[in-house]
């Protein structure tokens, strides 16, 4: 879910050192390379998937999703404490509203309404002072976080709730893009975007990709390529750590902003 261009050799070296520790306990079907080709809602949707990064989200709000969790990822960005990260809440740089209420009325950029920190995150933050009814003008949908900063940052819509882990490789990667933003609050946090495989897979192999993740994440020799992810660990779950999800979102809908709008 983190593959900026400038990411993806770091992305690439991991999983290499993946496979083999995977193909030394003898799990078969190991692919050599990671799959960039489709849509992640394709592959979260592919029996075959031995190991991939899912948004939380989906996993708590489609039943249909047969995903199992092997991990939570544990990021070193502002935001992010333990296995859990924030969104941070963007506006131009040059808009002087101080409060959540000035974007009243206002237009909102999210990445997919099935994201949980572009959509169901923002719908978090904005639902203790939102009331009842439609808090936003409109609610554009842009597909990413990226296009999401870009669209605030031209004008184009007002405000935007971004990963902290996708804002920091942004600001490391991309300055001119964060340049033309400020960050004006902070959302509730929630679980890390869990490492998954299908849910056919088998518990040796489960085993063995959880003891995989252990190993790169120590591995003095991918020391650089994990710093360039920004990921410092994983922490072994289940789909019941994507709780506190489901919890945001129902204490929005308690507050009377069942929907982002």
């Amino acid at each position: 879910m983190y593959d900026h261009p400038a990411q993806r050799s770091a992305n690439d070296r991991i999983w290499a050192a993946m496979a083999g520790i995977l193909r030394s306990e003898s799990v078969a079907d190991v692919p050599d390379t990671l799959d960039r080709s489709r849509d992640v809602h394709a592959l979260w949707r592919d029996p075959s998937l031995l190991f991939g990064q899912a948004c939380g989200y989906p996993l708590i709000a489609d039943s249909s999703l047969a995903l199992r969790v092997l991990a939570l990822p544990v990021y070193a960005t502002p935001g992010c404490v333990g296995a859990t990260h924030t969104s941070v809440i963007v506006a131009r740089v040059d808009d002087v509203g101080t409060s959540l209420d000035r974007f009243r009325q206002g237009c909102a950029a999210i990445n997919d309404r099935r994201s949980n920190t572009g959509a169901n995150l923002l719908r978090a933050t904005i639902a203790p002072v939102a009331g009842e009814g439609a808090f936003f003008s409109s609610v554009i949908e842009t597909g990413s976080h990226r296009a999401s900063m870009i669209a605030v940052g031209a004008g184009q819509a007002d405000i935007a709730a971004i990963d902290c882990v996708t804002y920091a490789a942004l600001a490391r990667f991309e300055p001119a893009v964060t340049a033309a933003l400020r960050i004006v609050a902070h959302s509730p946090a929630s679980p890390t975007l869990p490492f998954v495989t299908a849910a056919s897979t088998s518990a040796a192999t489960v085993t063995a990709l959880r003891m995989a993740l252990d190993r790169v994440m120590v591995d003095p020799d991918l020391a650089e390529d994990r710093a360039n992810l920004f990921l410092t660990g994983a922490i072994a779950a289940d789909r019941a750590a994507l709780a506190p999800i489901a919890a945001l979102e129902a204490t929005a809908i308690h507050a009377g902003y069942a929907e982002l709008r």
